[in-house]
């Protein structure tokens, strides 16, 4: 074994086939992916990388599989198991784009599918091959897009998955923010393996014990949401990095399907190179868009506005006609209203005190706890519509908010038209 130093969990042992794994070209580039994008504009620490978070979460695992097997959890077959499990935590990230994610929030293919290619051939799937057997590709790729029928399953991708313990953890720390304190201690010591009641499978759950401790993940998922993922000047940075890649594809100065190639600073200079703009100086030299308009999601019912996150496409064409109505140059208006995240995707099964299990869902215990509900209003309070400007804008607020509140239909038909969007 092999031991690194790490400023969130101190000491990582790493075992020698995770030390191949960490050599390969592929895993090397993740040096130079940051692990927050764009934050770093806001909080100047946040340059950590997700090659440390791989690390981190493959820490996680060894621990997690460790207090398993002391807790007589783990028969033969999930001890086999387990050197699955420990590649896909070091490799859940290997597919991510420059800038976190971004630019999957413009239609870019998601980034567990760009792991597939990478975990099941070339040098990363002859190593998992050759240490594991033939098959083992297929199983580590199955736990990231979490389709695996392991009982260890929920370790990689769930409800309580290392990789958000991971991350909240260490975002936090490097952002010097006191938003992600999680007991994952207590997480990890009250994970168990179960039958569920409903299906009759073994899979990872929580002793009753443990729920307080994932309270606090619900928490410290919700403050580094509305503190650092979505606070107003990442957002500002994030939307106008996706103007920026968008227009360098829709002009053919870059292509698709080599995005994942490229670290952040390598597709900022091939941008410089092929696709200059105002756009790409301003985020070099931290010139962020202003915010000309905003509203809560918990101002707006339903499904309103979800067209602007779902729908890039349209998006670029109302930035467009309202840039024009509102005498700004093309590019100098953008929208934002972040992709819906779940707080806490709930469904996992709990060891009573009495020794029954009892799901925990999205529809919560009636009369024993509401998370649910909880993570619902917590993310309503966390997630903004914006309007984003190169400089302030004046925008009357009761226009606007009447155009994004339609359909995306009925916008579009609005665009299609040519008539004014704004109608007083």
């Amino acid at each position: 074994m092999r031991t690194l130093r790490d400023p969130l969990w101190n000491t990582i042992a790493v075992e020698p086939f995770a030390l191949r794994l960490v050599d390969t070209p592929q895993f090397q580039r993740l040096r130079n992916v940051r692990q927050l994008g764009l934050a770093h504009l806001v909080y100047p620490g946040a340059t950590h990388t997700r090659f440390e978070h791989a690390l981190g979460a493959y820490h996680l695992a060894r621990r997690a599989l460790a207090l398993l097997d002391e807790g007589g959890f783990l028969d033969d077959a999930l001890r086999t198991e387990a050197g699955v499990v420990r590649a896909a935590a070091l490799l859940h990230d290997i597919g991510h784009y420059p800038f976190s994610h971004a630019l999957e929030e413009i239609g870019a293919l998601h980034h567990e599918e760009v792991a597939r290619p990478l975990v099941t051939g070339g040098a990363i799937g002859a190593l998992l091959t050759a240490e594991l057997g033939a098959d083992a590709p297929a199983r580590v790729i199955a736990l990231i897009r979490g389709e695996s029928a392991s009982p260890l399953q929920g370790l990689i991708s769930g409800s309580l998955d290392l990789d958000k313990i991971e991350y909240l953890r260490r975002d936090a720390f490097m952002c010097g923010v006191a938003y992600g304190e999680i007991d994952a201690d207590r997480l990890l010591n009250s994970m168990t393996v179960v039958t569920d009641p409903e299906t009759g499978a073994r899979r990872l759950g929580i002793v009753e014990k443990g729920l307080a401790a994932l309270e606090s993940l619900l928490f410290a998922k919700y403050q580094m949401y509305r503190n650092v993922y979505w606070h107003h000047a990442v957002r500002s940075a994030t939307v106008m990095y996706k103007r920026l890649v968008a227009d360098a594809l829709h002009a053919g100065s870059l292509d698709a399907g080599s995005l994942a190639a490229f670290t952040d600073e390598a597709l900022l200079a091939e941008l410089a190179r092929r696709h200059p703009s105002a756009l790409l100086d301003g985020l070099r030299e931290r010139r962020l868009y202003k915010r000309s308009f905003e509203c809560p999601a918990a101002q707006l019912s339903g499904d309103e506005c979800e067209w602007i996150a779902e729908d890039p496409a349209l998006v670029a064409r109302v930035e467009a006609a309202l840039a024009r109505e509102l005498g700004l140059a093309p590019g100098e208006l953008l929208l934002d209203y972040p992709v819906k995240t779940q707080m806490l995707g709930l469904d996992i099964p709990v060891l009573r005190r009495d020794g029954s299990v009892r799901r925990l869902t999205a529809q919560g215990w009636a009369g024993a706890i509401d998370l649910p509900k909880l993570s619902e209003e917590l993310y309503r309070s966390a997630r903004w519509l914006r309007v984003f400007t190169a400089n302030r804008a004046a925008i009357a607020p009761e226009p606007l908010l009447g155009l994004l509140r339609r359909s995306g239909d009925e916008v579009r038909a609005m665009v299609e038209s040519g008539n004014r969007l704004l109608t007083r």
